[in-house]
């Protein structure tokens, strides 16, 4: 199976909304995962809050943050935004979704960071079963 890694500065909010929607939403056609250039202490607890919310999904208890160090090799890398450049993480595909931090702003940044991502997951499963992106072969 196509393995994706989404990839942060914290590995604390969108990477990790990112994770958790993609096991929800595509977990039929790639494994999602994610990591942090310095991942923090902990998972984003807004971001936590209206994961449960809007998906009830409890990303506390299944996902931690982590360094990229920690992936296993993956075919595709989607930054999320960071405004840096990331580490070279062996890849077949990456491209950058451009996302704003919602860290630090109402749960109304929050929402639309999270349904910008659930799109983009959906659009990446969609081109992955198309063979518009088929970085395994």
């Amino acid at each position: 199976m196509i393995k994706v890694a989404f990839v942060c500065i914290h590995n604390s909010c969108r990477s990790q909304i990112a994770e958790a929607l993609a096991k929800l939403l595509a977990g039929d056609v790639f494994e999602g995962y994610s990591g942090g250039t310095e991942a923090g202490d902990r998972i984003n607890p807004d971001a936590v809050r209206m994961m449960k919310h809007l998906y009830d999904i409890d990303m506390e208890s299944t996902q931690h943050s982590k360094s990229i160090t920690e992936l296993p090799r993956v075919d595709i890398v989607v930054t999320m935004g960071c405004g840096v450049e990331c580490p070279f993480l062996p890849n077949r595909h990456r491209e950058d979704w451009g996302l704003e931090d919602p860290t630090g702003k109402g749960d109304l940044a929050f929402e639309v960071t999270i349904r910008r991502i659930h799109e983009r997951i959906l659009d990446l499963r969609k081109r992955i079963l198309e063979g518009l992106l088929n970085p395994s072969k």
